[in-house]
């Protein structure tokens, strides 16, 4: 009862929303039409998660031919799956986020390759909804509730699941796994996107074919990199620790992005880091992430997969770059330009991946690899000694994120246990009270000002030829604006004029 007061809510928004009006004249038009809405956006409407407007529905008993001409009269048809019985909708006066999915009820027989394209489909107006619901890859995204009534249909259980927060196949979990391996992948982002658990027969089978997603047929991908990366950006970005945690123990770690694996074991001193090898001392980074110390320092809105993603990789070089007393002689055990490997990792993995192809999370693997390069800043030297024109370079550079290096420095330094001791964080404090310092010159704190004078400014004022000299010349005086000793152009001549010894 609870379940249907929340469908019955729904149903209200949906005819309130119009997205329901086609479904109407739809039947008013052919008599014995059904109209089901499947799959995601019950499912979340049940748990209470905000709405997508990601909508599917499936009609019976109306012909394929008769159903586009009708939904054509209506709004704008896509045709790209109208051979399948399928078709995207954009609905005459209705805003909607995604065109919705219109479908005759279908049965899809997989060719046995484990390829999420691999089907022969039969779509058949008169098949009744329980057979279009058993082809779907979990419980609880094979749920359908008719329009005509509202009367939900769950023929595998998919509410209980819901109830118990339990990931689990509709009917043989190898089998589905079979038909198409990146349902996989899927399993774990859900997990992570809803919290849920695996289910228990869900999980071995996983586990045994998860070695599938790297399979080629003739010398191609059956499950294509492209998939991949927006199933594993998905999961990451939803629940980083525990995505971290599945794709570990799943072995999808191990298929995709072995190099992350040989962070397990790797020591590092323990003056500096009593918290454990790089692979402990990752982990509680991203447990930082989401600790009540990060929120209160950054004030975060929402998940942020670059810096996620920084941090998984942030310390990938160090099993390269190694060097212990034992077998090296070194004083301690280093990690020397482990920044510089784990960096040139990072934009490896990224293209091996294509995590740029998923267009929602728009991964710059130049942008990604300079974060992982640069994440030492703050343990290098003295902050308080550190040019503006460095500080410019990290923190006010539009080609970069230097907000996202800040936080990258924050977690680091908190996962970093010395032996002895609370964690350090006196460097990132004093470039937090720095970076403010210098936004008091402008109105955007994400912008400085405009350096005062250009290259051909100097060069017409003080008779100069171009060359290296102009080049040091803007920075000598980019430093002397910034330090805020020289503040318009007149400044900046006079300046120039007594630093080239000018009378």
């Amino acid at each position: 009862m609870e379940y249907q007061k929340i469908v019955s809510k729904f149903i209200q928004r949906l005819k309130k929303d119009g997205i329901l009006d086609f479904a109407k004249k739809l039947v008013k038009k052919f008599p014995r039409a059904e109209v089901h809405l499947v799959g995601g956006a019950i499912r979340d409407a049940l748990l209470g998660l905000p709405d997508e407007q990601d909508y599917d529905f499936v009609v019976r008993k109306v012909k394929a031919k008769d159903l586009e001409k009708f939904l054509a009269k209506e709004g704008k048809v896509f045709l790209v799956g109208k051979h399948f019985g399928v078709f995207k909708f954009l609905p005459k006066k209705i805003k909607v986020k995604i065109p919705l999915d219109i479908a005759l009820p279908r049965k899809e027989h997989a060719l046995g390759t484990g390829g999420y394209r691999d089907f022969e489909i039969q779509s058949n107006p008169n098949l009744v909804i329980n057979e279009d619901l058993s082809r779907r890859d979990f419980t609880i995204n094979a749920l359908a509730l008719k329009i005509s009534d509202s009367q939900l249909i769950d023929e595998f259980n998919g509410l209980n699941d819901l109830k118990n927060r339990i990931i689990k196949t509709v009917g043989n979990p190898e089998e589905r796994f079979k038909e198409d391996y990146s349902r996989m992948l899927r399993a774990l982002r859900f997990a992570c996107q809803l919290d849920f658990k695996i289910e228990e027969k869900t999980w071995p089978a996983i586990k045994k074919l998860i070695p599938k997603l790297n399979s080629k047929i003739r010398g191609e991908r059956i499950i294509s990199y492209e998939v991949i990366a927006k199933e594993f950006l998905k999961a990451f970005y939803f629940n980083p620790l525990k995505a971290f945690d599945l794709y570990n123990q799943s072995g999808a770690f191990k298929i995709l992005i072995p190099e992350i694996l040989k962070m397990k074991g790797c020591p590092q001193p323990k003056n500096y880091h009593s918290e454990g090898d790089v692979w402990v001392h990752t982990k509680l980074c991203l447990q930082i992430l989401n600790s009540a110390k990060f929120k209160k320092q950054f004030k975060m809105e929402g998940p942020n997969i670059e810096l996620i993603l920084g941090i998984i990789f942030h310390d990938l070089g160090k099993p390269y770059t190694i060097k212990t007393p034992e077998k090296n002689g070194t004083d301690r055990i280093r990690f020397n330009e482990h920044d510089l490997i784990g960096a040139d990792l990072t934009r490896k993995i990224c293209q091996r991946l294509k995590l740029s192809s998923a267009d929602e999370f728009k991964i710059d693997p130049e942008r990604l690899a300079w974060l992982v390069k640069s994440h030492l800043l703050l343990l290098h030297g003295h902050v308080e000694e550190m040019k503006n024109s460095t500080i410019e370079k990290y923190f006010f550079n539009p080609k970069f994120n230097g907000q996202n290096l800040l936080k990258l420095a924050f977690v680091d330094g908190l996962a970093s246990v010395p032996a002895k001791g609370e964690s350090d964080l006196t460097n990132f404090y004093k470039m937090i009270k720095r970076i403010k310092d210098l936004q008091t010159m402008s109105k955007e704190k994400e912008r400085l000002p405009k350096s005062i004078l250009d290259g051909h400014q100097i060069m017409k004022k003080f008779n100069l030829k171009p060359g290296p000299q102009i080049g040091e010349l803007l920075k000598i005086l980019r430093e002397e604006q910034l330090a805020k000793r020289v503040r318009n152009k007149k400044e900046g001549f006079e300046f120039l004029k007594k630093y080239l010894k000018i009378k």
